[in-house]
């Protein structure tokens, strides 16, 4: 397994941001990566305070000044109190786009953002922006609601048995600390049960079919489990919508992390799985990592050689 060795965290220097900034920092720590805290100051904001001031550049150059202070600031505590290695980067532009562009030339493997924050950066996670990094950012993105108080304790890795499943357990055994504990999921649904219902398909034979298909899914979670986590993971199946099943899962196994890839097996999937996306990000209460899909040649599946070697 090869460790985390670069981490993005993307900052307005609000509380909840701070949550995410201080959780990476812990994973730093942990990976032995570097981090670095980056602070957008928008275009759109500057552009206001310019039509504000004019050309009187003071306004400008002390905003610049305080942020830079701020930065520094927050990388001092956290290299103290968290001993990680901590650089800064100041820039200006649509945030979107600084951030995907920062994670590129430092070729960052996680990017770690808070759920929510304050000023634009509220509007930054409640509007488009914040899909284009959800959905096709080609790193992976971890959400941060809670306080990062202790490493992760107890995960939640959904998985769906395509090729995209193998970058899932990947980062998921990255970021998870070896004492955590993992649930492996998959959550399945009777395909076109109604219609079999209405084509009056017996329903001892639709049990049956449930029961092969759990079994089947139990089966091949718990090989995952077992050659990706060893004795602390514990693969389990449920039935139903997915998002509603990993919501409950999350709260009634006190998970403090869930993590859930981007793509599926098919047209059909992708579009179930940005919706449990949306629906984790509105519902949720742990930490929860989206992770990209890779191009099928390069992802491997479950007869891959073992990922501990």
């Amino acid at each position: 397994m090869s460790a985390l060795t670069q981490i993005l965290a993307p900052t307005d220097f609000s509380p909840l941001a701070g949550h995410a900034t201080e959780r990476a920092a812990r994973l730093a720590h942990e990976c032995g990566a570097a981090l670095t805290l980056l602070h957008v100051l928008p275009r759109d904001e500057l552009q206001r305070l310019r039509d504000w001031l004019g050309t009187a550049p003071v306004g400008e150059a002390a905003l610049r000044a305080q942020a830079q202070a701020e930065l520094e600031r927050l990388a001092q505590t956290l290299r103290q109190q968290r001993q990680a290695r901590v650089q800064t980067e100041l820039c200006e532009g649509l945030v979107a786009q600084e951030v995907l562009r920062a994670a590129s030339a430092q070729a960052a493997e996680l990017l770690v953002l808070g759920a929510r924050g304050s000023g634009f950066w509220t509007r930054f996670l409640q509007g488009s922006t914040a899909k284009r990094l959800l959905y096709s950012s080609p790193l992976p993105l971890l959400l941060v609601r809670q306080h990062a108080h202790s490493s992760y304790r107890r995960v939640l890795v959904a998985v769906d048995f395509s090729a995209y499943t193998e970058p899932t357990l990947r980062i998921a055994q990255r970021v998870a600390p070896h004492a955590a504990q993992v649930l492996v999921v998959h959550a399945f649904q009777v395909p076109f049960r109604d219609k079999m219902v209405l084509a009056g398909v017996e329903e001892a034979t639709m049990t049956q079919y449930r029961q092969h298909t759990r079994q089947r899914a139990l089966g091949l979670a718990a090989e995952l489990a077992r050659r990706w986590f060893g004795e602390r993971g514990q693969p389990l199946v449920v039935e139903g919508e997915a998002w509603q099943r990993l919501t409950e899962l999350e709260q009634r196994e006190d998970c403090d992390l869930v993590v859930l890839g981007k793509q599926g097996q098919s047209a059909l999937q992708d579009a179930l799985l940005g919706s449990v996306t949306q629906h984790l990000v509105a519902e949720g209460q742990a930490d929860l990592l989206v992770v990209p899909h890779l191009e099928p040649g390069r992802a491997t599946g479950p007869a891959a050689a073992s990922p501990g070697a």
